[in-house]
């Protein structure tokens, strides 16, 4: 029998983590701790006082999250809402799965985020008006060469 990679939500290995205020955050990508090829799962402790990422919209990937535990604050083009344990939100991609996820609470939050790995992608900072172009898909490392580009329309 083949070996199975496998991993843990509750006893992950942490391979990232962000300190730049307020984006502050360990992440396991356990999609590709497991070996998974066209999705990405990644589970985020994010402690209080912070938040994952500024509001954003993906063009060519959609998410799932599901609160594991804690009660992190969502927002989106709508508005904010505290989500609770359990609770599921998908992120379409385009302008109506903008999203942004804090910690408005006084203990962490992990959250497990389910994604397409779809490449070219094109990402929106709502809040800078900033565009991510890559040709690699997110939550990869790009590939030597790659189309990796920041910019700021006219």
């Amino acid at each position: 029998m083949a070996s199975v990679l496998m991993s843990n939500v509750f006893e992950p290995e942490w391979d990232a983590e962000r300190d730049a205020e307020p984006f502050r955050w360990k992440r396991a990508r356990l999609g590709r701790q497991t070996g998974a090829r066209d999705l990405g799962a990644s589970l985020f402790e994010v402690p209080p006082g912070a938040a994952t990422f500024p509001l954003h919209a993906h063009f060519a990937n959609e998410e799932l999250l599901v609160v594991l535990t804690g009660r992190p604050t969502l927002t989106t083009r709508e508005g904010k809402r505290e989500l609770r344990e359990g609770e599921v939100v998908s992120f379409p991609a385009g302008l109506e799965g903008a999203h942004r996820l804090d910690n408005e609470t006084d203990a962490p939050v992990r959250i497990l985020i389910v994604s397409t790995m779809r490449a070219p992608e094109i990402n929106a900072m709502l809040e800078d008006g900033k565009f991510w172009l890559r040709d690699y898909a997110p939550g990869t490392d790009p590939p030597d060469g790659a189309f990796d580009v920041w910019t700021t329309p006219d």
